[in-house]
């Protein structure tokens, strides 16, 4: 039997429990293999995510309906008892009957014991009756929007409390995915009808030109558009960090931390496939990736090299007009879309500002003098930008920061900017243009 929108969200998040499998390639995959339609795979990644997102208020919803605490439960009827309730709370299409019976039949086949259905269904029919009384929500902001409270206390050092809230809020919702026009064989107006008549529902992001955003794409790597070419994924938030970085054909850039390659495509094409790009990483299958993207886009400028961002090269010391450096970080800006994020332990993150300097420091000499430094990560927090960024400046006498201006919401800026999710509606993002001295 053909697996169903929901079994497939249910392996996806089994596979996050007992492997720590990432949710976005496991779905991925996992749609392409069983052949999910379009509409199915819809279904399978909202529920697959929800829960991911909401995991913290499924669990405590359901510590008030089941006697067996949530960590005891199997991996496959603790997942089926978080889609029914995830269904049941946030998607009011879905009859309450279906949730329930399908919860209760994935339980069946992904447990060994034989109690396990009589459970699911005894808790899920618990839980309808108090949705209908009213279902009762959790005070602690951690708890309502599922985020460890370490994390809610990082981003209340920062922002105020009506802004953490809904900062919360804005890495819970629903949001279509960002692609960007690729300018080197299409245009947006060519390109909105080839994508309707694939199925795509697709509109004009508001304020970032070559911009859409689109619902219902299904597997975007069999779409026609994706395969030709005519358009790749990417935020606004990431195109907005290279349209600081202000790239001019002719120009020889130099992309240190490149993988998966989406700043040097978006640098390519505002460069008009005119000058040097050279596209590093540190692990080398991560090469045949950008090479392969760039392939597709039809960009001719771009090459690529396995480096260490860390060590000095020394052929190129002052060789670049243009360095970009998007480096490794938390990714606590990219919650929403890859919603795990915020449930790994926070102790690794602690090196991340050492790894960070090393890096802005040794990639810094490769700039010419008059060139560009471009910092940036995707985080939220602090220490891994703002913190690093001044302290380069103080140890580095010969760059200086420089104002400039972005679309939309953002505009002027004096050379510093972190991107918020409920402010921008954009990814979370941190962009800091550095200039070397001439």
């Amino acid at each position: 039997m053909a697996a169903t929108a929901r079994e497939v969200a249910l392996k996806c998040l089994i596979a996050g429990d007992k492997q720590g499998a990432w949710s976005d390639g496991f779905l991925r995959n996992s749609i392409r293999q069983t052949g999910l339609d379009r509409r199915d795979a819809g279904l399978c990644a909202r529920i697959s995510y929800g829960v991911i997102q909401n995991r913290m208020l499924l669990d405590w919803h359901l510590g008030q309906h089941c006697s067996v605490p949530v960590e005891k439960l199997e991996p496959g009827v603790r997942n089926s008892l978080r889609m029914g309730i995830y269904q049941m709370l946030f998607m009011d299409r879905i009859p309450v009957h279906a949730a329930v019976n399908e919860s209760v039949e994935l339980g069946r086949r992904y447990s060994r014991n034989p109690r396990s259905p009589g459970l699911i269904n005894a808790v899920l029919r618990g839980f309808e009756r108090t949705v209908r009384e009213g279902t009762p929500q959790p005070q602690e902001l951690s708890i309502r929007y599922s985020h460890p409270e370490w994390l809610v206390k990082g981003f209340s050092r920062i922002l105020p409390k009506v802004e953490v809230e809904a900062l919360l809020a804005a890495h819970n919702a629903q949001i279509p995915t960002q692609a960007q026009v690729n300018p080197l064989k299409t245009d947006r107006e060519a390109l909105l009808p080839q994508l309707e008549e694939s199925g795509v529902t697709a509109h004009p992001h508001l304020w970032m030109e070559g911009c859409l955003e689109l619902e219902n794409t299904g597997d975007l790597e069999t779409l026609p558009a994706f395969r030709e070419g005519l358009l790749y994924i990417q935020d606004a938030a990431a195109k907005m960090a290279v349209l600081a970085a202000g790239p001019k054909p002719g120009m020889k850039v130099l992309d240190a931390c490149a993988a998966p390659g989406g700043k040097s495509f978006a640098a390519a094409a505002i460069m008009e496939n005119q000058g040097e790009i050279i596209s590093c990483d540190l692990h080398p299958h991560k090469m045949k990736l950008i090479e392969a993207g760039a392939a597709r886009l039809g960009i001719k400028c771009l090459s690529t090299q396995v480096m260490d961002a860390r060590k000095f090269e020394p052929q190129w010391e002052k060789a670049f007009d243009l360095v970009m450096a998007d480096v490794p970080c938390s990714g606590l800006g990219v919650i929403r879309k890859k919603p795990e994020i915020r449930y790994r332990d926070p102790r690794p993150l602690e090196g991340l500002p050492a790894i960070q300097k090393d890096i802005l420091s040794n990639v810094s000499r490769y700039v010419r003098p008059g060139g560009v430094l471009l910092y940036s990560t995707c985080t939220l927090l602090k220490r891994e930008n703002e913190d690093v960024a001044w302290e380069f400046l103080a140890s580095h006498k010969d760059y200086s920061l420089e104002p400039f201006v972005l679309p939309g919401p953002v505009g002027e800026t004096d050379g510093m900017i972190t991107l918020w999710p409920h402010r921008h509606g954009t990814d979370g993002f941190f962009i800091a243009k550095l200039r070397r001295n001439a």
